[in-house]
């Protein structure tokens, strides 16, 4: 097995950030870094993540693109294992203890979809007056958000790729119906970790926190990378999600929703 890191973000370029979450995962195969995507471009690829399952001859026999499908993905490999004789294959499927990030995602209840919290590639932002581009201003959460729009609050610059907090107290707000949220953030200064608080429908989070909050939803950013911010219980209902940053300088690049 061959992992191939197609960097989406600037930060996922530096090699010390990709050792780090190659560790913190542990994956003990190796990754090949294709900071400049020609191995992206190579297999025409448009997914992440994006599997390609490539037999003894070299040749494509399959694709998997997105998340799921994981028994079929497993049996493709013993079935190719066995062809190119290798003995002892297990017919079973692995199983797995998938916890915190690794949980699959809740497909039935998931009505949000990724996001970008920097101008270029940002959706149904409603912070009235839109988006100040590279430049400070002061933004503040309107009174109601409808499903999936989002808002800051406070003394922010937005980017292409991200929304920089200048001052300190400044909050994001983003309306969700997802069992998990998931945002992509890091300090702007490495070594200086970032404080922060959540809310979830103005209150803590409780049960309903994230593997990097606690239950009154305090947390801290402290390197680039994706952080579990809310795994709710059911029944899952639209939710409003808070979160204020008791100091400037964090980098937010995006949500996901699982």
């Amino acid at each position: 097995m061959i992992g191939v890191h197609s960097p989406e973000f600037s930060f996922e370029k530096t090699g010390s950030n990709v050792r780090w979450a190659v560790k913190d995962m542990r994956i003990d195969y190796p990754v090949a870094v294709d900071s400049e995507h020609l191995i992206w471009r190579g297999f025409r690829n448009q997914y992440w993540p994006a599997l390609y399952f490539i037999d003894a001859q070299g040749r494509i026999r399959h694709r998997q693109f997105g998340e799921g499908s994981y028994e079929q993905s497993e049996m493709i490999i013993q079935a190719m294992l066995t062809e190119a004789g290798a003995s002892g294959i297990e017919r079973g499927p692995v199983s797995i203890d998938a916890r915190g990030l690794e949980v699959e995602a809740d497909w039935r209840d998931l009505m949000s979809p990724e996001n970008y919290v920097g101008y270029a590639r940002t959706e149904n932002f409603a912070s009235a007056g839109g988006a100040a581009l590279d430049k400070p201003r002061i933004y503040n959460v309107p009174a109601r958000l409808r499903l999936n729009e989002w808002a800051l609050a406070g003394d922010w610059t937005m980017r292409p790729e991200t929304s920089v907090l200048n001052k300190p107290n400044g909050r994001v707000a983003y309306r969700f119906h997802a069992r998990d949220l998931h945002v992509v953030m890091g300090p702007a200064t490495a070594g200086t970790p970032v404080r922060f608080r959540v809310l979830i429908d103005g209150e803590p989070p409780g049960v309903a926190h994230g593997t990097d909050v606690d239950e009154q939803g305090n947390g801290a950013v402290t390197e680039q990378r994706l952080y579990q911010l809310i795994r709710q219980p059911k029944p899952i209902a639209d939710r409003q999600f808070e979160i204020e940053f008791l100091a400037p300088g964090v980098e937010i690049f995006s949500f996901t929703f699982g």
